[in-house]
Formats: C-alpha cells, sequence, structure tokens
C-alpha cells in the first residue's frame, strides 16, 4: 500500500517555508522511506541530511536535499495529525465516561481513541488491546516513548470483565516487550468500588512495581460517575472512609517501593485526598509530577507556585473587585489563595464561586468539565466585578469553546462582563487577578 500525506500547513520560517512546499502538496518518501505514519516521519526525519520526496498540487514531483540540526522539524502540518486514520477503541470499559455522556454534544466528544501513537504524541493513555505486535515492535525499534498505559488490573480475568474485552488479559504481556525494549511507560489505574480495589489494588500495584525502572510511575484515580448512567453496569461513588483506605494503601506501597527503589513510584490523584480530607504530600513525593495531566498533584504544584510568587509581592492598595469560577474540588484552594491576596491588597475585591456540575452530575468535581450553561446559570445575578477569572481546562484545546459548545463570548454577553482565561500555574493565577495589564509592585 503507497502512502500519501498532504500538507496541511507550514510554518512560516520554518525549512519548508523556505523550500516553498505549500498546502495540498503531497510528501511521499524521506530517504527513499515511504511514511507509514507518524511514527515513521518523527523517525526519518531526525536525521541531518534529509532527501525529501514531494509532488507539488500541479502534479511535479520536488526531491529536495536538505541540511539541518539533528531533530530540528522541518515545520510540516499534515491534513491528518497521525499521518493515518485514529484508532478507535474496541473496548466497552464498565467505567468509560464516554459512555456516561448525554446525546446531542459534538460528535468529536463520542469517539473514543485507543491509539498508541497518541500516547506518544499527546499523552493520551492506552490499554494495549489495541496494538498488534507490529506497533509493539515499531516503538521498541523507534524508541518513542513515554508510553502511558491504562492498567487498572493486573488480574487477566478481572481486567476482561472491566474492558468487556475476551483479548484485555492476555494484552497485559505487550508490556512485558515494552519492558524487555528498554521503553519508558506511565500507568494509570482507575478504580471502581467494589471491583479493583482493596486486595486487586494491592496486587496490581506489586506486580507492576516489578516494571520498574522502565514503568516510571503509577497514578489511582477514582472513577468518574456521571448521571447518565441508566443501562450502564451499577457503580457506586467512594465515601471519605474509602478514600482514606485507598490512601493508606497507596502509602504503604510508597513506603516499600522507596525504600527499596529510590522512588515513590505509585500516586494517588488529588480527588482521594479533598474526598478523605487529608493533607496533599510535599513536592517531593510526586516524583517529579510526572502525572500532572491525570490529576495527580495538580493541587500541590498550584499551591507551591502560589505561595512562592506571593512571597515577593509587595501589596498595594489600588482598588479591583474580580470573580473567579472553579470546581468543587479546587474550590477550597482558590479561596485560600483569594484570601491572602486580598489580606496583602486591601483594595482588592475577590469573589470565588464554586459551581455544581448540574450538566455531567454533582459527582463531578474537575473544572475541566464544567460547562458554560452550568456557568451562566450559577453566576447570572451574583457579584462578577470588572472581570470574571475561569481556568484553561474550561475550554477546547486551543480555543474558547466549552464542552457544551458555548463560547466565552456568549458567556460573557449573558453575564455583561469581561471573562478572562487562566492558565494553570499559580504565578498565573496571581498576574490574572492583579491584572498584568497594570504594573505589579514587588519586594
Amino acid at each position: 500500500m503507497k502512502h500519501e500525506h498532504i500538507v496541511k500547513a507550514v510554518c512560516p520560517g520554518s525549512i519548508a517555508w523556505e523550500l516553498n512546499i505549500e498546502p495540498g502538496d503531497c510528501l511521499l518518501t524521506v530517504n527513499g522511506n515511504e511514511i507509514e505514519d507518524v511514527f515513521d516521519y518523527h523517525y526519518y526525519v531526525n536525521d541531518e541530511s534529509l532527501t525529501v520526496l514531494v509532488r507539488k498540487s500541479c502534479g511535479e514531483e520536488w526531491e529536495l536535499e536538505i541540511e539541518k540540526d539533528y531533530e530540528e522539524d522541518l515545520g510540516i502540518e499534515f491534513e491528518q495529525g497521525l499521518m493515518d486514520e485514529y484508532r478507535s477503541c474496541s473496548n466497552k470499559c464498565i467505567f468509560c465516561f464516554i459512555d456516561q455522556m448525554p446525546g446531542g454534544m459534538r460528535d468529536t466528544l463520542y469517539f473514543k481513541d485507543d491509539d498508541s501513537r497518541l500516547s506518544f504524541l499527546q499523552g493520551n493513555y492506552v490499554t494495549l488491546t489495541n496494538m498488534s505486535s507490529h506497533d509493539i515492535e515499531r516503538i521498541i525499534h523507534y524508541h518513542l516513548e513515554p508510553i502511558n498505559i491504562s492498567f487498572h488490573t493486573t488480574n487477566p480475568e478481572l481486567r476482561c470483565r472491566m474492558l468487556h474485552n475476551r483479548f484485555a488479559g492476555e494484552a497485559l504481556k505487550k508490556a512485558d516487550r515494552l519492558y524487555e525494549g528498554g521503553i519508558r511507560m506511565n500507568g494509570q489505574i482507575v478504580l471502581c468500588k467494589g471491583v479493583n480495589d482493596g486486595e486487586e489494588l494491592k496486587r496490581s500495584i506489586r506486580e507492576l512495581s516489578h516494571y520498574i525502572p522502565y514503568l516510571e510511575s503509577l497514578s489511582v484515580v477514582p472513577v468518574g460517575l456521571t448521571k447518565y448512567r441508566e443501562g450502564l453496569e451499577p457503580l457506586e461513588p467512594f465515601t471519605k472512609e474509602d478514600a482514606k483506605e485507598v490512601l493508606e494503601i497507596i502509602h504503604t506501597w510508597q513506603r516499600k517501593i522507596f525504600k527499596e527503589k529510590g522512588l515513590h513510584f505509585v500516586h494517588g490523584g488529588d480527588e482521594w485526598y479533598i474526598l478523605a480530607e487529608e493533607g496533599l504530600p510535599e513536592e517531593e513525593r510526586y516524583d517529579g509530577y510526572l502525572q500532572l495531566e491525570n490529576g495527580v498533584g495538580m493541587l500541590r504544584l498550584l499551591s507551591d507556585e502560589f505561595e512562592e510568587g506571593y512571597q515577593k509581592l509587595a501589596g498595594d492598595c489600588r482598588i479591583r473587585e474580580v470573580s473567579v469560577a472553579t470546581g468543587k474540588l479546587a474550590y477550597p484552594f482558590i479561596q485560600k489563595f483569594a484570601g491572602r491576596l486580598m489580606e496583602k491588597y486591601t483594595g482588592t475585591k475577590i469573589h470565588v464561586y464554586s459551581i455544581e456540575n448540574v450538566f455531567f452530575g454533582e459527582l463531578i468535581t474537575v473544572s475541566g468539565l464544567i460547562t458554560g450553561q452550568d456557568l451562566a446559570a450559577q453566576l447570572k445575578g451574583r457579584p462578577l466585578g470588572d472581570r470574571l477569572l475561569l481556568p484553561c481546562s474550561m475550554f477546547r484545546s486551543g480555543e474558547e469553546v466549552f464542552l457544551d459548545d458555548m463560547t466565552s463570548a456568549q458567556l460573557a454577553e449573558t453575564l455583561q462582563v469581561r471573562i478572562d482565561i487562566v492558565k494553570s500555574s499559580g504565578q498565573d493565577f496571581i498576574e490574572a487577578i492583579l491584572d498584568t495589564e497594570q504594573e505589579i509592585d514587588y519586594e
């Protein structure tokens, strides 16, 4: 099968731009090698000397000789991000969030990916059930890492039941090949009450710890349960007592593994600590925050960044009034930050609002799943000041659109307030509150 890849865009000033490669052109080969997908492309274009064969939109074929720095990118964006079709998930996991979404949302939200190439490129988690031996060997050959793996359990029979896939247990052996190939991995366990917790969780941590050092981290996160579970396997939410038991297992294994291996390895998602009403671990226990995108250590990092930035502030008495909306999980932290800032900036008034997730259900407490319509309904008529600050996690990547397709402009019109989207760091929060368009005084 011949693979041809159409150019969608070219970065101005890049190597491809200087060589007059244009949208609509077609990449044929690199150094005589056909490009199957993004794995091949990233591997072959790393070289310092390249011969690239391109078919122009007019039909001419150009052979381009390129000398560049090692790993320097060509600056080409292709019509298909993976340079191949996306692979959808063949499982029907009992905890799948997509199966718990209401109808009528945009089509892309219902696509279940299980593509190892997205794991390498974007940090997505894969179950291994959709990976062929050819995929595994290419990952090892090209040394593409890290690969993020959804283990959930190391009990083969239980894994088959949880994923509703009779091959799910056997697929665990693919992690052995990645380990033997020296490929760095991160793992996750989505914990379901009465299913893979308790003794099963202890078993999974024990067996997965054998993959150290190539399995660098293992996160344990609670299952997300929306109100749309009719017809799905019954699952119960975790209680405060459950969360304490989960953390006791995690902390026991952290101590054991750290003593033996010098790293903590297994980490609990932030939600466990909030639910158990326990303090967050210190920064060093997160081993460098390897799973921030999985909600592991995000609140600790946010708190430490805020504290570091706060200590440098001189304070002032300028008049400001702003508002912040967040999910229930982060609310106590944001409220605390706001209080500290108002102590130092005596003319500043900060309204902090905890938004209940009516759209998905009250058990969903993270900011990233809050919709525009919930914000509009719960903030209408409330004091908002001159600006409403919203975390960037509420929006589709690179756009100002909520999960329900409401835009930030529409929400601003509804609430009659300027909306500022805030990046995820503690320093960004401080600067957004104080408005960096004005001068901030530092000690």
